[in-house]
């Protein structure tokens, strides 16, 4: 039995679009500093806490993050130093959403946490 010829091997795409999603209350923009491995993230939220953000299930082996990436978080009520990762943004709605004055500029201009080098001969 043959299967149809050419379109076998073609994957099914979901057509993403790029709408606008503001925050609400309990959520915050939220910028990934580091990747911990697994779902966690280190961040750093619009109040200017660091948090460990957790890829929600739905979103794990779908959306790829890397440093520098911007998302929407849910706070936790009961765990302030936790939140959920929402959604990721797209470039362009990161353009757009510091052109409406939703993300501050802090969020860009911070940097990773320099590690100071080991030294052996402290020993």
């Amino acid at each position: 039995m043959k299967h149809g010829g050419k379109r076998k091997h073609q994957k099914k795409r979901k057509k993403t679009t790029s709408e606008l999603v503001y925050k609400d209350d309990g959520q915050e923009y939220a910028r990934i500093l580091r990747l911990l491995g697994g779902p966690n993230l280190e961040i750093l939220c619009e109040d200017g806490i660091k948090r460990m953000g957790v890829i929600r299930g739905s979103m794990r082996n779908k959306v790829w993050v890397t440093t520098g990436d911007y998302l929407l978080v849910s706070l936790r009520e009961f765990q302030d130093e936790k939140c959920d990762v929402l959604l990721k943004y797209t470039q362009e709605n990161v353009r757009a959403l510091k052109t409406y004055g939703e993300i501050k500029e802090e969020l860009e201009s911070v940097e990773e946490e320099e590690i100071e080098p080991f030294d052996f001969n402290d020993i």
